[in-house]
C-alpha cells in the first residue's frame, strides 16, 4: 500500500528546516539552509525576498534527499508551516515590501511603548489581546515604521499597505499574491488580535493610528490555507494545511492537548507555554494569555512565559569568563559538588522576564565565600534555569487554578541530566523530552496530516511518537526547597514576597 507523507516547513530566525515526515510522525527527510539577519543597534532586520528564496532553497534540498532514497513527490498530501513569531513584512499592492523585515528581536519600538503605556492604552491592550505592550510584539514596530519612514506611511494611509507576520508572507509569495490569510496563534502576537472573537479589532487600529491597515484573515491553525507548487519544485500543486508560530507549534507537536500540559523550549531563551484550556484567562503574574492551537472545531488557548535568559547564561560562563570550555562539561562540574555552597547566580544579563518583569535588573552572584570553587559557580548557573521555570509554572498555577500534569523540554539543553533531575524536583511533575528534536516542525506535520486525513483526530496523534525519555521526581524533596527558598531570597521575587505576606 502507498505511503503517505507531509512536508514540515519550520522557517526561523536563523535557519529554515524542512522535514518529511510519514504516517507514524517519523522523519524520513531533512535539510535546512541557514538565514542571515542584519544588525544594527536596537534594529534587527532580514531580507523579506531573502526569507522566502531560502525556504524554497531548504525545501529542495529535502526534496532531493527523499527522492534520492526512492520517495515518490507525488505521496506528499499535505504542507505545513511553522514560523519565526512577530517577525513581519508590509508590502503593497504589487506584492512589493515596502521596507526590510523587522525581526522579533527588534527594539526599535522602546520609546513607542513607553508613549502607549504613558497614554493609559496597557490595560485596553491586555484585555482585548492577553499581550503587554512591548517591543517584543509586532504592532508597535509597525507603529515606528508608520511615524519614520514616509512610504510606509503614504501606504497605509491610502489603504494600499499589506501587513503579514511571516506565514502570510511566505503563503502571499508561494500563491502568487493569490492567498492573503494567516492564522489565529500568529495573530495573536500582533497586538491587533482580539482573543475573545478571534478577529482583528478596530479600535485597537483606530487607536494606533493605523485604522487603513490592511490584515489577513485569520483561520484556525489546522484548515486549508492554499496549495502550491512551490515554485515548480513539485510537479502538482500541493495543499497547504497548516499553519502556525514555531513555540505553539512546538507545544502541539509536544502532545499539549489538554489543559495543565505545558512545554517548556530551553535554548538562549525560553518560552514556556501552558494549554489552559477552551476558555482565554488573564493572567496577574506576568504571563500573557495567548492562542494555544486551534482546529476547525476546537480553539485551545495557553499562558506563556518568556524567560530572557537560559542557555545564553552557559555561554557567558565559556565566552566571556572562560570557567568552561564546551557547555558539555558543565554537568559534571555541577556534580562534582554536593551542593551549591549558598551561591545563586541571576541571569539578568538583559534584565528579567516573565513573571518579575524587571528590565532595569542586573545580573548578579550572590553567597560567594573563600569556600566556593568555579565548581560551585558553574552549578548556580545551571540552577538558575530549572528556577527561573518553576517561578513562571508557579505564576501560571496560581493564574488558572490549573496544575502542572506534565512538563514536556526540548532545546540544547535537554541532554544536561543535572538540569532535567532538577526541574523535576521542584516541580515535583514529570520532565519528559521527545527523541524527535525537530518538534515545531513535528506540530505543524501534525496539523497539516489532522486536516489532510493523514491523521484521523487527536486521539490518533497521541499513539505516535511515545518515545520519550521521562526524568520523575527525586526523593530529596526538602533540600530541594530549602534551595529553592534560597533561590526567591536572591532574586527578590514577588513570589515569595506573597508567600511571607500569605504566612502572617
Amino acid at each position: 500500500m502507498k505511503r503517505n507523507y507531509i512536508l514540515a516547513v519550520d522557517q526561523g530566525t536563523s535557519s529554515t528546516k524542512t522535514i518529511i515526515f510519514d504516517e507514524t510522525g517519523a522523519a524520513v527527510a531533512r535539510a535546512s539552509e541557514p538565514l542571515s539577519s542584519k544588525y544594527d543597534g536596537a534594529h534587527v532586520e532580514q531580507d523579506p525576498e531573502g526569507i522566502y528564496q531560502n525556504v524554497l532553497a531548504s525545501v529542495a534540498k529535502c526534496l532531493q534527499e527523499f527522492t534520492a532514497t526512492g520517495g515518490d513527490v507525488s505521496s506528499i498530501k499535505a504542507c505545513g508551516i511553522s514560523n519565526q513569531r512577530e517577525t513581519f513584512v508590509v508590502w503593497d499592492e504589487a506584492g512589493k515590501p515596502l521596507y526590510n523585515a523587522v525581526v522579533w528581536q527588534c527594539k526599535r519600538s522602546v520609546a513607542i511603548c513607553e508613549r502607549l503605556k504613558f497614554e493609559n492604552l496597557e490595560p485596553l491592550v491586555k484585555s482585548k489581546t492577553g499581550l503587554i505592550i512591548d517591543p517584543y510584539f509586532s504592532g508597535t514596530k509597525l507603529i515606528w515604521l508608520y511615524e519614520n519612514v514616509d512610504n510606509v506611511r503614504e501606504a497605509v494611509d491610502a489603504g494600499k499597505a499589506f501587513f503579514g507576520t511571516i506565514d502570510t508572507w511566505l503563503l502571499y509569495k508561494l500563491t502568487n499574491g493569490q492567498s492573503y490569510l494567516t492564522d489565529y496563534t500568529n495573530a495573536s502576537r500582533t497586538l491587533f488580535f482580539n482573543l475573545a472573537d478571534l478577529a482583528w479589532d478596530q479600535e485597537l487600529l483606530d487607536a494606533f493610528n493605523l485604522p487603513r491597515l490592511n490584515l489577513p484573515e485569520p483561520k484556525p491553525s489546522s484548515a486549508l490555507f492554499a496549495d502550491s507548487d512551490f515554485n515548480g519544485l513539485f510537479p502538482q500543486p500541493v495543499p497547504i494545511t497548516s499553519m502556525i508560530g514555531d513555540s505553539h507549534a512546538a507545544a502541539f507537536g509536544e502532545g499539549c492537548f489538554a489543559p495543565g500540559t505545558a512545554k517548556a523550549t530551553m535554548g538562549t531563551g525560553s518560552s514556556i507555554i501552558m494549554n489552559i484550556g477552551e476558555k482565554a484567562q488573564d493572567s496577574e503574574r506576568g504571563m500573557v494569555t495567548t492562542i494555544c492551537w486551534s482546529t476547525e472545531d476546537r480553539v485551545d488557548y495557553a499562558l506563556e512565559g518568556v524567560i530572557v535568559t537560559c542557555g545564553a547564561t552557559i555561554e557567558w560562563l565559556k565566552n566571556e569568563v572562560g570557567l568552561i570550555s564546551d557547555s558539555k562539561e558543565t554537568e559534571a562540574m555541577a556534580r562534582a559538588v554536593t551542593d551549591n555552597n549558598g551561591v545563586y547566580l541571576v541571569p539578568a544579563f538583559s534584565g528579567l522576564g516573565a513573571p518579575h518583569w524587571d528590565m532595569s535588573r542586573k545580573a548578579s552572584i550572590t553567597g560567594l565565600t573563600f569556600g566556593c570553587n568555579k565548581n560551585h559557580i558553574v552549578r548556580a548557573a545551571l540552577e538558575s534555569i530549572p528556577y527561573q521555570i518553576k517561578d513562571v509554572i508557579t505564576a501560571m498555577e496560581q493564574d488558572t487554578g490549573i496544575a502542572l500534569q506534565e512538563l514536556n523540554v526540548n532545546g540544547g539543553l535537554t541532554a544536561n541530566k543535572f538540569v532535567l533531575q532538577l526541574l523535576a524536583d521542584l516541580l515535583e511533575k514529570p520532565v519528559a523530552v521527545q527523541h524527535m528534536p525537530d518538534i515545531s516542525a513535528l506540530g505543524a506535520a501534525y496539523l497539516a496530516g489532522l486536516k489532510a486525513g493523514v491523521y484521523r483526530d487527536i486521539e490518533h496523534l497521541k499513539t505516535l511518537n511515545l518515545n520519550k525519555a521521562v526524568t520523575s521526581p527525586g526523593k530529596d524533596s526538602e533540600k530541594v526547597k530549602k534551595d529553592y527558598a534560597g533561590w526567591q531570597a536572591a532574586i527578590g521575587s514577588s513570589i515569595s514576597a506573597a508567600k511571607a505576606e500569605m504566612s502572617v
